[in-house]
């Protein structure tokens, strides 16, 4: 008997939750094949098995955290088949050649065919797959089969624990309110002049935090609290934060001064739809060095957010308004104005540094195309 322990996923993890298993005891599997899906505090992840061979012993269920280096699953020693491409039991022999008097042996289950984000998120709202019959190709379970289930199931119980991306995000969440110093500047930036030609905002924030980076480095830093020592970065590698049905999500845009505007909005289209597919892989939310949260696409002009370290700032960008202004002529005019927010780790981060960032954001924002 051998054993296979959870590997190290990178990025300091030391736990992952099991979502599902893609194997049985007893089935011959194939190396590199799948062989559960576990979920860490940044995305679910696919474990391929290790080697060839037949599965003895599962050593943890679906909701179990497992550390890093503790056993997963058990392996029979000794001769065996080779398996090929098989996954699951092989046949036995035909029932006129089964003694007489003997049963047959039980069927093996078929398993649950839906993809690792729905798996995770019917494990966040307690749902059984095996009970759900899927509408996708080949009979796999869709999301909108997942949400059929949930309504016809009616409300969770009370006191439901929380899991996956929520339970990581309360966690990061408590320590970082727990270390971090916050104070946070608000002001607004007048937007009117590319507003009527060019609605693209976001673009336009990354191409401003960027140019404000440049003007005060201070905040594209990391912060050892631990050593008192500042990690300077040569490149911006900005978190954008998305909100998905399982949480926040934060996939790391890399070099995001290095891009131009068309393959910037680009890329930024591709971490959205990969963060809401939970498809990221584990590099792209990796060591942001600064992050956006662009909330004002759901509602809100300003908000004091909250800073995850070693970063040392995360700038928010509320609900685009209009506001009455006085005019050359001496009438009113509305103009488009972009609420601004620039919460910093005052550990690190003065006042006037965050005022000069911020100052620097608005220009860049103001510019005339």
């Amino acid at each position: 008997m051998s054993t296979f322990a959870l590997p190290d996923l990178g990025e300091g993890l030391q736990q992952a939750e099991i979502i599902a298993w893609h194997v049985a005891e007893g089935d011959n599997v194939t190396a590199d094949e799948p062989l559960v899906s576990v979920e860490t505090d940044k995305a679910v992840v696919d474990i391929p098995s290790p080697r060839s061979g037949r599965v003895a012993h599962l050593l943890a269920k679906p909701g179990d955290r497992v550390d890093v280096g503790a056993g997963l699953i058990d392996f029979e020693e000794g001769p065996r088949a080779d398996t090929g491409s098989v996954i699951g039991a092989l046949p036995g022999p035909p029932a006129k050649e089964a003694r007489a008097g003997t049963a047959p042996a039980e069927a093996k289950p078929l398993r649950v065919q839906a993809s690792p984000a729905v798996r995770a998120l019917a494990r966040e709202r307690g749902v059984d797959l095996s009970h759900i019959t899927g509408t996708g190709p080949g009979g796999i379970i869709t999301r909108d089969d997942l949400e059929h289930a949930v309504s016809a199931r009616g409300a969770p119980p009370a006191g439901e624990p929380l899991t996956g991306i929520r339970r990581a995000m309360a966690e990061n969440m408590a320590r970082a309110h727990a270390a971090v110093a916050a104070a946070t500047v608000w002001d607004q930036a007048d937007i009117e002049a590319w507003w009527g030609l060019d609605h693209d905002a976001t673009t336009r924030l990354i191409r401003a935090v960027v140019a404000a980076c440049a003007a005060v480095p201070i905040v594209n830093v990391w912060y050892d609290e631990r050593a008192l020592v500042l990690r300077h970065h040569p490149r911006v590698d900005l978190g954008i934060a998305v909100d998905t049905p399982d949480g926040l999500i934060v996939p790391v845009l890399r070099d995001a001064g290095g891009r131009d505007a068309e393959s910037l909005r680009g890329d930024v289209d591709s971490l959205k739809a990969a963060a809401l597919a939970r498809t990221l892989p584990l590099s792209d939310l990796r060591d942001p060095t600064i992050t956006l949260s662009n909330f004002g696409t759901l509602a809100g002009r300003q908000a004091a957010l909250l800073l995850v370290p070693p970063q040392v700032a995360i700038v928010g960008a509320g609900r685009i308004f209009l506001e009455a202004a006085p005019n050359e002529g001496g009438g009113v005019a509305f103009r488009h104005r972009l609420p601004l927010s620039v919460t910093f780790d005052h550990r690190v981060v003065t006042g006037g540094d965050a005022a000069r960032f911020m100052k620097a954001l608005i220009a860049s924002l103001e510019q005339i195309p």
